[in-house]
């Protein structure tokens, strides 16, 4: 994954934000502006997980196993943090540490 390609997909949940503020500006009916909100979100969240992917691919890559996980758990906090779902369900719940 390149800078470029991260900067690029931020400037388009920028326009999506600005977008939004004019919707409100505008009083749009909610339903559509929530539906706005959702994409913008998930959005968002596609470029944090494309970051952590490359975290994962470019830093971790080569390391004795034992180092590895010495790393990834600072990850596992991170991501418990960064999703709801992980936190409360799956491999990377907090009760694991």
């Amino acid at each position: 994954m390149e800078r470029r390609e991260i900067t690029a997909r931020l400037r388009r949940v920028e326009g999506q934000v600005r977008g939004l503020q004019r919707m409100v500006d505008e009083e749009r009916d909610c339903e559509t502006i929530l539906i706005q909100l959702m994409a913008a979100r998930s959005a968002l969240d596609k470029v944090g997980l494309l970051i952590v992917s490359n975290y994962i691919d470019e830093c971790l890559p080569g390391q004795d196993p034992k180092v590895k996980e010495k790393a990834i758990r600072p990850l596992q906090f991170i991501l418990s943090r960064y999703s709801p779902f992980l936190e409360s369900e799956g491999p990377l719940s907090s009760e694991e540490e």
